[in-house]
């Protein structure tokens, strides 16, 4: 099949799917409808590999960097005034919880040291993808991320919903 005709049945397939989950309540549904929807299409081989035209994973990572970008204002500053030791906390013990998985999954799995460490990294997807890539281990760092993305995405709302009113927590 043309290589064009290929990557437009997968963003409709990610499109159509995105869609269809913002009905189930999930957060940030279209992401992981347009992960599963279109991992599925990739993983059913019926559909060759999609082929980005040159330069459109860069456009598409400027986007979402400004579609985050976007949502850091005044008020973000402001909220950072006072959440600045937690934030600093908490990223410091990202990084070193991600070092400490990373060379566990080396030394207990013998995967390679920069996809165990880039997998475990605390980035997003899109960006240690993009790492990895850059390094040559792009597609092994993107299938890490994205199982681990689906996974939180699918169980940390459950769990905090859960834990909500054990902890007299409200999340209406």
């Amino acid at each position: 099949m043309n290589p064009t005709m290929t990557l437009i049945i997968y963003i409709l397939s990610g499109a159509a799917i995105g869609s269809l989950m913002l009905l189930s309540g999930i957060p940030a549904a279209p992401l992981l409808g347009s992960i599963l929807a279109a991992g599925c299409l990739s993983i059913s081989g019926q559909f060759e590999p999609a082929q980005w035209p040159m330069g459109t994973k860069t456009l598409l990572g400027i986007g979402v960097g400004t579609v985050i970008g976007t949502g850091i204002n005044r008020d973000t500053l402001s909220e950072l005034q006072t959440l600045w030791k937690p934030a600093i906390l908490i990223t410091i013990t990202l990084i070193l919880t991600g070092l400490f998985v990373g060379f566990l999954v080396v030394r207990l799995f013998g995967v390679d040291p920069l996809i165990a460490l880039l997998g475990s990294a605390p980035g997003g997807t899109l960006g240690m993808s993009l790492v990895g890539a850059e390094l040559g281990v792009g597609a092994a760092v993107a299938a890490i991320h994205a199982f681990r993305l689906i996974a939180v995405l699918l169980i940390t709302p459950a769990v905090v919903k859960y834990l909500a009113p054990i902890v007299n927590m409200n999340v209406n």
